[in-house]
């Protein structure tokens, strides 16, 4: 009976370090109430968005700019951790520190929502890592040659299917992972300067007609400030 008890005891303990090991913390908290859209706006196109069961869908729009459901509130040093499901043809992304462009610059022009973006593709492709979305500077970390037989993101985000996205942003430094392994770690005094903070924004990228219509979907979306 000792025995029994004491590898019930063990059980339990097991069962309840794990079941903790997936379940956030009180530093964790959910990035939106899981049944409507009041914690966000929509921002320069006009793809539509929808919740159904904890999951947000953004779906593509013709004719439309890219589309940003951005968050009201603002985030600075974080880590945030969520599950995505994109169209295989369609590019989005995840833009963090971003914020609406209060001066025009190049073809850029007020109200632009802009600043760093964890790209969102079907592999091969550049899943993972990080463009400065209407910056003027293109890929923030180095560009991915997505036929490079040395380049294995391919072989990490899985088409068709949820992809567990891990970013830590903390000062200049942003490092990104997919179902656990790593992809990119950029330090950037530059992008840092200009945009310390800002919103989280979940894109849906503008297409052309022939390709609409696509999709992709976020759930699971945590955040925790550090």
């Amino acid at each position: 009976m000792k025995m029994t008890a004491l590898f019930l005891c063990v059980m339990l303990s097991a069962t309840w370090a794990a079941s903790k090991e997936y379940k956030p913390s009180d530093a964790w908290k959910p990035l939106f109430n899981g049944t409507d859209l009041s914690e966000f706006l929509v921002e320069d196109g006009v793809a539509p968005y929808e919740v159904k069961d904890g999951v947000i869908t953004g779906r593509t729009a013709v004719p439309s700019p890219n589309t940003f459901l951005a968050t009201k509130a603002e985030y600075g040093d974080f880590e945030l951790e969520f599950d995505v499901m994109v169209s295989d043809k369609l590019n989005s992304g995840v833009q963090i520190r971003s914020r609406s462009r209060t001066e025009a610059e190049g073809k850029h022009a007020i109200g632009r929502f802009y600043g760093p973006q964890v790209e969102i593709e079907a592999g091969p492709g550049q899943a993972g890592y990080i463009y400065g979305e209407a910056t003027g500077r293109g890929w923030l970390s180095p560009e991915p040659k997505s036929k490079d037989p040395a380049v294995k993101q391919h072989d990490i985000f899985k088409n068709g299917e949820w992809n567990h996205y891990r970013i830590v942003a903390k000062g200049a430094r942003i490092q990104t992972f997919i179902n656990g392994q790593p992809i990119a770690d950029l330090s950037d005094e530059e992008i840092f300067k200009t945009h310390p903070k800002g919103h989280i924004g979940l894109q849906v990228h503008g297409v052309k007609a022939a390709l609409h219509p696509m999709s992709v979907s976020w759930r699971n979306l945590y955040i925790r400030e550090i």
